[in-house]
């Protein structure tokens, strides 16, 4: 039976609920002999929150140059001419560079899929004949300082032919209409149909109640408080081009720099800084990377460029702009029978490298059940091509949008069946596992009723219910909103290998040296944007090892120190690169056992690491050697050495999750107060109850959360990405891109439930990206729950305050009448 248990931290509370409450420790041992569930202070905040840190743009190289990109201001039109000559006139300016005179190679994203489900088109480094969205680079300019080299993009002279802008999804859709790509019939990128459970047609026939939603979520912007740089040189020295940026896919980059200008991997590395914040808009190859490598290489001086916010805002890689059409099948007692989807996905003007076109659609098309039972399944999903900024991963890839359509549902079809809208979600969460769904993935063990539960019972004991209740006596609109969901986590082999990508993003590395001291150098594919890697990896190796954290350093982004690895994305860090950090660690234990087992002369499974820097004889603790002195003699005393353990102490592993991923899941709970006068939306309570299995550092989780829930409520009522009819973006800066403050985000509180997982090698599951999954949904049923007097279903985010405000100055009955109707459909009075 799956136990439910408490965090292994002296702070947690009982019942198996860890509160927000806990305070972080000093850095030493805890009393259970444990660093893993401690949340100890980030060894990462005296480096940057004494502005210590060094990103791009704090680092300089002698000789040093910099980079700007003329950039597009067609949505869609061919080149007709670059005229570049009075660029180069230009004080300051050294050089100018378009498609032509870089002969780049072009990024190209690539599927093993039939050509009917995928198409391969091409994405230029510099734009050649054809622009596809305003701010597409179209040549590079280099100068001495970053105001010649702003000069300089000013004498740019770029002659156009327009083409009719694709803005709309029916645009893109509509027969006839302009293509973006050649290989692109009908501008769609991508056209899969999945899981088409044999007779769901017939289910929905006999069904006792068909529910239908229409969801559409709008563009967004990561928006990384970093934007997006880099600072490449050739190094003569090393006979290789130094390309330092900040990315979330370093070996990625290495090798997209090496294809595209024709050199070896090995003459290309890439080293990645502090990083301010990724969030998925960097996990993707930028074209400016390659370019401002290719002019260091033809240049051979340092080039640096620096994104301004405006080109992120506008240029950048977006995300989030879906459409889906979803009906389910509900029996009279509330089970759900069947879902049927069709979901299209704008993903701008290119496949993004290398996710591809596909990351969205494919996500959706897999994830879409979620945390509920469900016995048939069928869902078309499409990506479609549109003169905008190319869409990459943002955190949660399509999830907080299938949440909304699966929460929508429960509301819409409890309603209808005059259910309460959480009798019905738990008349159908999974509850028995391991579970295999529709979707053919196999769902670990998790918290899935235990967390609604949990969520309920702590709004119900804050006295939010009653608070409703006397908010609408007193004529106040308040509404509380649920959202359940599960995260797949730590996708392998077996997981990216059902979307046939043409490389499998699955594994990853990790090696681990003691030096003569008794500290460890490990190393990790993985990397740090702002999750605490240093932290939270130095946990894992510390408690394998028994030794203080002080004696571990974390080495990450950097392709020459680590073989190969596949980055930070997809909550894939802990669980993957903490399992491989983990095993070599484990390996390096047995080497010192069995080292110190040869010199004390006993037998291997006699020995044991004593937690604290050694190892001792397991009956007989007087006989101990430390991992100082066992350093010595591996290093400098080698003929004392047993013949199988060579000269030093090193070990490397590696993790592939060879099941379908691991499910982290959570309830979010919310209540929001609607203003009659302006419709706009307060939020004046937040409840998270998370399972992410084993913590590492349950500080480091929560803020994980709270970051997550934060980008959520953007979505859910502030942030959207426009266009005009002619392709030009309607938000270049914060005056028109409303991003919520402090003042807009509220108090979250955090509750932990813990179900350790059996998959990873530290029990932990990821923790990335839930808090903005639930997000969403949760605000969008909290914002229906207090329009439900007025008969106003909202279905798309961001929410508009002019249809709340629409609602509210018309409703059918009054709150107070609401609340009386639901309890007599609950067989009680008021």
């Amino acid at each position: 039976m799956r136990k439910v248990s408490r965090m292994r931290n002296k702070d947690a509370v009982p019942n198996g609920v860890h509160s927000n409450e806990a305070h972080p420790k000093e850095g030493h041992l805890t009393g259970t002999g444990t660093w893993v569930g401690t949340s100890v202070q980030r060894r990462e905040d005296p480096r940057l929150l004494t502005g210590r840190g060094r990103y791009i743009d704090d680092l300089s190289s002698p000789g040093m140059v910099h980079a700007q990109f003329v950039r597009s201001s067609e949505a869609h039109a061919k080149i007709m001419s670059v005229d570049l000559s009075q660029v180069r006139e230009v004080p300051g300016v050294i050089a100018a560079f378009t498609a032509d005179d870089l002969n780049l190679a072009d990024l190209v994203g690539r599927m093993d899929r039939p050509e009917h489900e995928f198409r391969t088109t091409a994405m230029p480094v510099l734009a050649r004949d054809i622009v596809r969205f305003v701010g597409e680079p179209i040549a590079i300019v280099i100068a001495t300082d970053p105001y010649a080299v702003e000069d300089g993009l000013e004498a740019a002279v770029v002659e156009y032919d327009p083409l009719p802008p694709i803005i709309t999804e029916q645009a893109a859709l509509a027969p006839g209409a302009p293509l973006l790509h050649a290989e692109a019939p009908d501008n769609t990128l991508v056209d899969v149909t999945m899981f088409a459970t044999e007779g769901i047609d017939d289910v929905f026939a006999s069904a006792h109640r068909t529910i239908s939603v229409d969801v559409k979520s709008g563009r967004q912007n990561a928006l990384p408080m970093e934007t997006r740089g880099a600072l490449a040189e050739w190094v003569d020295r090393d006979e290789q081009l130094l390309v330092r940026t900040c990315t979330q896919i370093p070996h990625t980059i290495r090798d997209a720099v090496a294809s595209c200008t024709g050199l070896d991997a090995r003459k290309v590395r890439c080293i990645v800084p502090d990083m301010g914040g990724g969030f998925g808009q960097k996990s993707c190859v930028g074209r400016e990377e390659i370019a401002v490598a290719a002019a260091a290489l033809r240049l051979r001086v340092p080039v640096k460029w620096i994104e301004d916010r405006r080109d992120n805002l506008t240029a950048s890689f977006l995300g989030r702009e879906q459409h889906y059409r979803a009906r389910a099948a509900f029996d009279s007692e509330g089970h759900i029978l069947a879902l049927d989807t069709d979901v299209i996905c704008d993903m701008g003007a290119y496949s993004a490298f290398p996710s591809t076109a596909a990351i969205e659609p494919m996500m959706a098309a897999t994830e879409m059940p979620g945390v509920y039972k469900l016995p048939a399944y069928r869902i078309r999903a499409r990506a479609i091509a549109t003169n905008k900024a190319p869409t990459a991963a943002y955190r949660g890839v399509s999830r907080p949008q299938c949440v909304a359509v699966m929460e929508l549902l429960m509301e819409r079809a409890a309603r209808e069946l005059g259910l309460d809208v959480l009798e019905i979600r738990r008349r159908n969460l999974i509850t028995t596992f391991p579970y295999k769904n529709v979707n053919n993935i196999t769902y670990d063990p998790g918290s899935y009723l235990e967390s609604l539960n949990l969520c309920e019972k702590t709004l119900r004991e804050e006295g939010w219910y009653e608070r409703k209740e006397e908010a609408a006596a007193n004529g106040r609109v308040l509404g509380i909103g649920y959202a359940c969901y599960s995260e797949r986590t730590g996708l392998g082999s077996t997981a990216f290998s059902e979307r046939k990508p043409k490389a499998l993003v699955s594994y990853d590395l990790s090696d681990i040296t003691m030096d003569m001291s008794g500290s460890v150098t490990v190393t990790t594919g993985t990397l740090s944007h702002g999750q605490s890697h240093e932290t939270t990896m130095a946990q894992i190796v510390a408690d394998r090892l028994g030794i203080p954290m002080d004696k571990v350093k974390v080495v990450q982004g950097d392709t020459d120190k680590i073989p190969y690895g596949f980055g930070s994305f997809a909550s894939r860090s802990i669980t993957i690169g903490g399992s491989a950090v983990a095993g070599a660690a484990i390996k390096l234990g047995d080497q010192l056992r069995a080292l110190a087992a040869h010199l004390l002369e006993v037998d291997f499974d006699s020995v044991e690491l004593d937690g604290n820097s050694g190892v001792w004889v397991r009956n007989d603790h007087s006989r101990r050697i430390s991992y100082a002195d066992l350093a010595f003699v591996a290093y400098l005393q080698s003929p004392k050495l047993p013949k199988d353990i060579g000269p030093g102490l090193r070990a490397s592993a590696s993790f592939d999750m060879l099941a379908d991923g691991v499910f982290s899941n959570a309830t979010h709970g919310v209540v929001v107060e609607l203003d009659p006068g302006t419709g706009g939306v307060h939020i004046l309570r937040y409840v998270c109850v998370e399972d992410v299995g084993v913590a590492i550092n349950p500080q480091v989780v929560e803020g994980q959360a709270r970051g997550g829930i934060a980008q959520g409520i953007a979505g859910a009522l502030f942030e959207e990405v426009n266009y005009d009819v002619n392709g030009q973006p309607l938000a270049p800066t914060f005056m028109e891109y409303k991003v919520p403050t402090a003042m807009e985000i509220p108090d979250i509180r955090i509750e932990h439930l813990e179900t350790p997982c059996a998959l990873t090698e530290t029990g932990a599951k990821g923790a990335g990206e839930g808090g903005t999954i639930g997000a969403p949904a949760a605000v969008l049923n909290a914002v229906n729950d207090g329009l439900r007097h007025t008969g106003v279903q909202l279905d798309d985010t961001p929410i508009s305050r002019e249809l709340v405000f629409r609602a509210l100055e018309s409703p059918l009955r009054t709150p107070m009448e609401e609340i009386a109707a639901q309890r007599a459909l609950e067989g009680t009075h008021v």
